[in-house]
């Protein structure tokens, strides 16, 4: 068949071929049935992103190569950020951002092990274990409801002279108070990391400019998970615009080396084997100097080839998350004081990750989700809840591993009777009408109004 073309010629007619294929069985927007299950979340995508995996595929790099510099541009010019480093996953980005925050290149600002981190409770683990994993303390401080963030009057009390950063995420898209947070970092020098992973796309605006979430700290983070604002399968980002915080995350993402060469590429410095590191013999192999412990959390370029076609889809997949989010929570309006229904933080426009309902006190959880479910709607827990609370952190129940700012009250409220479903751009209007009558029928059967 491709005997008489060249490989260029050759390739553009597989990737035809792809682009039809895909056109064909790969169809989006498939029209809701009565009966249908309706997950939380799901891909969306098209011929564009198929193409790119297999163009990707054909040239059998698989290691990071030029989709990865594609979209970390890319990204990076989305996001109005100077750097961008991509990852295999958020969690990796969680870890590689804290990571970074511990490197001695910080000098007086490092984060050791024993110094102070402001977090919450009410999320994902993985917001928390890098702080765990390099023995500094976490310091848990309790959320609002129904924004479901930071509750910033406490920060004042969980400040101690030992405390160094605040990592927080912008729950479920979303923003926590970033003014306040932000001026309470600079006011005590601490660092900011943002977990935006599941907040992409999420506009905040301080000091009357409008700029995305994961922008307004020292690094934030971004996962591209398929339930999230956009996917590469497996993924994430880190993320910053202090050139030094971006040199100690490429180094530690690349094993912790020294030489910032790309992959598969050698002495583009010129120096190679010119310099002198610590007790090394002089003119040591840059490329074998490590200036830090680090990982391999580098992604592949398939990974980065569908996620340089859905950075173009992420301003629709932002567009149609907010109005789902404005259908969602005009028909639950009639569920009067049997719910509380999320509201948008001051100063910010959400790009939504999912819909969180709190219910009433009375009203047993376990009773509404289990008849959703039984309905065919998918449902989902604030993650961890009160991650105090969980198995991970039995051994810690009688150390000084980590120290709560007043009371976490309505940490566990959200533990107890807190529950989301999805809103994504597969949501369709036949889809969310469903999700509403589901839902409404629980949680009035539940309060003997059905």
């Amino acid at each position: 068949m491709f005997e008489n073309m060249t490989e260029e010629a050759a390739r553009e007619e597989i990737l035809k071929a792809v682009r039809a294929y895909t056109d064909k069985y790969h169809s989006q927007g498939t029209p809701y049935r009565e009966g249908d299950r309706i997950p939380y979340a799901g891909r969306y995508y098209d011929a564009e992103e198929v193409t790119n995996l297999v163009d990707a595929s054909l040239e059998f790099w698989l290691t990071s190569g030029r989709y990865t510099d594609r979209f970390e541009k890319e990204f990076a010019g989305f996001l109005g950020v100077k750097y961008v480093s991509v990852v295999n996953s958020g969690s990796s980005a969680n870890l590689l951002a804290f990571a970074a925050l511990t490197s001695p290149l910080l000098k007086e600002r490092r984060i050791l092990p024993g110094d102070e981190v402001i977090t919450v409770a009410a999320g994902f683990p993985t917001t928390v274990s890098p702080i765990i994993r390099y023995g500094a303390v976490p310091v848990f401080a309790d959320v609002t409801i129904p924004q479901y963030n930071i509750d910033v009057s406490v920060l004042e009390e969980a400040l101690s002279e030992k405390t160094k950063a605040v990592m927080l995420a912008h729950t479920l898209g979303n923003p926590f108070d970033i003014a306040a947070v932000k001026a309470f970092c600079e006011a005590h020098s601490l660092w900011l990391v943002e977990d935006n992973c599941d907040a992409l796309g999420s506009e905040y605006t301080l000091d009357g400019k409008k700029g995305y979430t994961g922008t307004f700290g020292d690094i934030g983070t971004s996962s591209f998970y398929p339930p999230h604002h956009m996917t590469m399968g497996e993924g994430g980002a880190v993320y910053t615009n202090n050139a030094l915080l971006h040199k100690i995350v490429r180094s530690m993402r690349d094993w912790g080396r020294d030489c910032s060469c790309p992959s598969g590429k050698d002495n583009t410095c010129g120096k190679r084997y010119e310099g002198s590191y610590g007790t090394l013999p002089a003119g040591y192999d840059h490329k074998y100097v490590y200036s830090h412990f680090g990982y391999n959390l580098k992604a592949t370029d398939l990974q980065a080839a569908v996620g340089c076609a859905q950075l173009k889809k992420l301003p629709l997949f932002t567009k149609k998350r907010r109005e789902n989010f404005k259908i969602l929570k005009e028909g639950f309006k009639e569920l009067g004081d049997l719910v509380a229904l999320p509201e948008a933080a001051e100063h910010s426009d959400p790009s939504w990750f999912g819909f969180l309902l709190t219910l009433r006190d009375d009203l047993s959880r376990r009773e509404v989700v289990e008849r959703i479910e039984g309905n065919g709607v998918q449902t989902r827990l604030l993650f961890g809840g009160n991650l105090l609370r969980q198995p991970c952190f039995d051994e810690f129940k009688v150390t000084d591993r980590y120290r709560v700012a007043g009371e976490l009250k309505e940490t566990d409220r959200i533990m107890r009777s807190s529950f989301w479903v999805g809103l994504g751009p597969v949501m369709d209007e036949a889809r969310l009408d469903r999700m509403l009558r589901v839902i409404r029928e629980a949680v009035k059967s539940s309060a003997g109004e059905a």
